[in-house]
């Protein structure tokens, strides 16, 4: 069997709140972490269709995440625990 192994590597101004609201959608085979002024994501997988799937809602959540956090920011908030609650 063919292993898939991906890396994607985004910069992002916001990369904490955006690691953070997207790393509890991980399922296994999945990494998402801030580093410096980057989010990364992992992923490995064996079936090309289930990891390009993934792959594609991943950056549409990036991309909402992304937004998000960048209006908290504007906002004066660092991240987006207060409505968590």
């Amino acid at each position: 069997m063919i292993g898939i192994i991906g890396l994607i590597r985004t910069e992002s101004a916001s990369a904490t709140c955006v690691a953070g609201s997207l790393a509890p959608d991980n399922l296994p085979g999945m990494a998402t972490a801030a580093e410096g002024g980057t989010v990364v994501f992992a992923i490995e997988g064996a079936a090309l269709r289930t990891v390009t799937a993934t792959v594609d809602d991943y950056l549409m959540n990036l991309a909402m995440a992304e937004e998000m956090c960048s209006l908290c920011r504007a906002g004066g908030l660092n991240d987006m625990t207060h409505l968590a609650g």
